[in-house]
């Protein structure tokens, strides 16, 4: 059985998409499909940069979106199919609109607003993330809960076994992460993000999107994705927003959605989009199973052999 997953914020990269838009003409129109439905150069930027305006938090969501988008329908467009889907964080986006849920234009326009959203809740230099490396996910919660001290700081991302991202204000991240190493953590580093994303400070940018989110045009999935919230697979369109909404400030549960797509049976993996962050997360959390990723023209090999 096979999943395709999508990346999330952290896998951009300038150039990302050229290659095959070069090569295929459902991945350019794809890009100006998006070019279209946000009223500016998406694409452009994407492939040339620059690279100080990609990293922004509301220009990289539609950007991997689009790109992400695009090399799913590329493989559609040579006749591969998945059984389920999931996405990181702004990935859990690309896959709804890869299963019909929303389409490409309102998921476009609705994570331009949700970065936006996501930037604004927390001053610039207030909140931080760190990623906690080689500890269990227990023990990073009861660093967080002992570095507290009146502010916020819990776990935002349980990437895979011994790798959990912390998100909160600025002071109380280092304080948790001191308290990890003292823990047992063999690193603890900072990560270059411009807010604390999936932790309760984003409360304020959840609340901004939720009407927007429910006010969509929904429709259910063609084939189920596995939310991050809470690693369900989502079949109808309600509940696929309501996770969409309750995943903004809430942490992503990647580790348990890789857990319960391999319960479900899959053993086949395609990361679909720029980076192979995924596949790396998803080869420590089930060894036994297969990944191909496809972000250039030169990987639709892999993903042939892979998929036969």
């Amino acid at each position: 059985m096979i999943a395709f997953i999508f990346p999330g914020q952290g896998s951009q990269k300038v150039g990302m998409g050229k290659a095959l838009a070069d090569a295929f003409p459902v991945v350019r129109d794809t890009m100006a499909e998006a070019d279209a439905a946000l009223g500016e150069d998406l694409s452009g930027l994407c492939f040339h940069g620059p690279e100080d305006r990609l990293v922004l938090t509301e220009n990289t969501q539609p950007a991997i979106l689009a790109v992400s988008v695009a090399c799913y329908r590329l493989l559609a467009s040579q006749g591969y199919a998945a059984a389920f889907m999931a996405g990181h964080s702004l990935g859990e986006y690309s896959a709804h609109v890869a299963a019909g849920t929303i389409s490409f234009a309102d998921a476009l326009r609705t994570v331009r607003r949700r970065g936006r959203y996501m930037q604004e809740a927390v001053p610039v230099g207030h909140g931080a993330m760190a990623a906690i490396l080689g500890l269990d996910a227990a023990s990073v919660a009861q660093a967080c809960e002992e570095g507290a001290q009146g502010e916020v700081v819990s776990p935002a991302n349980m990437n895979a076994p011994g790798q959990v991202v912390i998100a909160g204000t600025k002071a109380a991240v280092a304080r948790a992460s001191e308290r990890a190493k003292a823990l047992g953590a063999k690193r603890a580093i900072p990560l270059p993000v411009s807010a604390p994303f999936h932790c309760a400070l984003m409360k304020p940018a959840e609340d901004r999107l939720a009407p927007e989110l429910r006010a969509l045009a929904a429709s259910a999935p063609r084939v189920p994705v596995v939310a991050n919230v809470d690693a369900e697979p989502k079949t109808d369109a309600a509940s696929a927003i309501e996770a969409l909404v309750r995943q903004v400030s809430s942490p992503v549960r990647w580790e348990d959605v890789m857990r319960r797509l391999a319960s479900e049976g899959v053993h086949k993996y395609v990361e679909v989009g720029p980076g192979v962050v995924l596949t790396g997360l998803g080869r420590k959390i089930i060894r036994d199973a297969s990944f191909a990723s496809l972000e250039a023209p030169g990987d639709l090999d892999a993903v042939a052999a892979l998929l036969v």
